[in-house]
Parts: C-alpha cells; sequence; structure tokens
C-alpha cells in the first residue's frame, strides 16, 4: 500500500525532473544559455528528484522520512542557490571563479555532461524573464514549494496498524 508520504516524494521528484526538462527546452529550442548558477540549481534538482524517488518506492518508514529530510535540505540549498544568483550573481559581470563555477567544473560535470551542465553564459547574461518574472525567481519559488512538500514527508505521524 502507497502512503501519502511516498506519493508526495513521488510527485516531488515529477516537479524536480520536469524542472529540469523545462530548462533543457528553454536552452536547446529557445537557445537561453545558462549560468554556472543555473545549471547547479538542475543538479540540485536532479539529486532531490533522485533522493525523492528512492523514498517514494518503499523501503520503510525510515526511509521515506530519511528522503523527505533531504529533500526538504536540498530544497533550501536550491533557494539560497537561487537566491544568490537573483540578487548578487545576476548583478556581476561574470560568474567566473564564484562558488557554482568552481563547483561545477571542479567535480567535471560541465565537460562531462555538457547539454545538461554546461555553463555557456554569465550570470548576467542568463537574466531572462518568462511571464515577466526572472527565471532564476521561478526556481525559488519551486524550491520553496518542494520545501514545503517535504515537510509533511518528515513530520507526519505515524498511525497504528
Amino acid at each position: 500500500m502507497t502512503t501519502r508520504s511516498e506519493r508526495l516524494l513521488r510527485l516531488i521528484a515529477l516537479f524536480c525532473f520536469g524542472s529540469v526538462g523545462v530548462a533543457l527546452v528553454s536552452q536547446h529550442a529557445f537557445d537561453m544559455a545558462p549560468c554556472a548558477w543555473c545549471v547547479m540549481q538542475r543538479l540540485i534538482y536532479l539529486v532531490i528528484g533522485v533522493v525523492a524517488l528512492i523514498g517514494g518506492f518503499g523501503g520503510g518508514r525510515a526511509l521515506t522520512r530519511l528522503a523527505g529530510a533531504l529533500a526538504a535540505l536540498l530544497s533550501l540549498s536550491g533557494v539560497a542557490a537561487a537566491w544568490y544568483q537573483y540578487s548578487v550573481a545576476a548583478n556581476m559581470l561574470s560568474c567566473d571563479q564564484t562558488f557554482a563555477d568552481r563547483f561545477m567544473t571542479g567535480i567535471g560535470l560541465e565537460s562531462a555532461v555538457p547539454w545538461l551542465f554546461g555553463i555557456f553564459a554569465t550570470c548576467m547574461d542568463a537574466k531572462v524573464p518568462v511571464l515577466g518574472i526572472e527565471y532564476a525567481l521561478w526556481s525559488l519559488a519551486l524550491f520553496v514549494i518542494l520545501f514545503f512538500m517535504a515537510l509533511p514527508v518528515v513530520f507526519r505521524r505515524s498511525r497504528p496498524q
């Protein structure tokens, strides 16, 4: 029997993978080149998605709660990354050598999977509005939603069987 927490985790995974899909369509179909902070947020979405899938497909209450807690913490890291991109990095001429740039190039994902993690723009150049709202703010909003979706998974009380 699937629990409500497991369904929430599956929905979190769907939102995460969907957001990366939207980012890839934006990049490859509409030429919206990503910056270092953009691709770092993609990585955070993918990690949250994988964690949520693991917890969302059984393994017991402890694993489900752990997955919820990790998803919540990772969502907060995504909030921080999106906020930094919007408030600081987007106003810099170059985000070269910022934490996101050093991290993404340092772990090798930028060169290993360039179609997904390639850094092709500065943060100032990647400052693009979608429906009148900057892309970074859309991402920030989704990370906040994911955080609040993960909280009930962590704090839901078990019902006696």
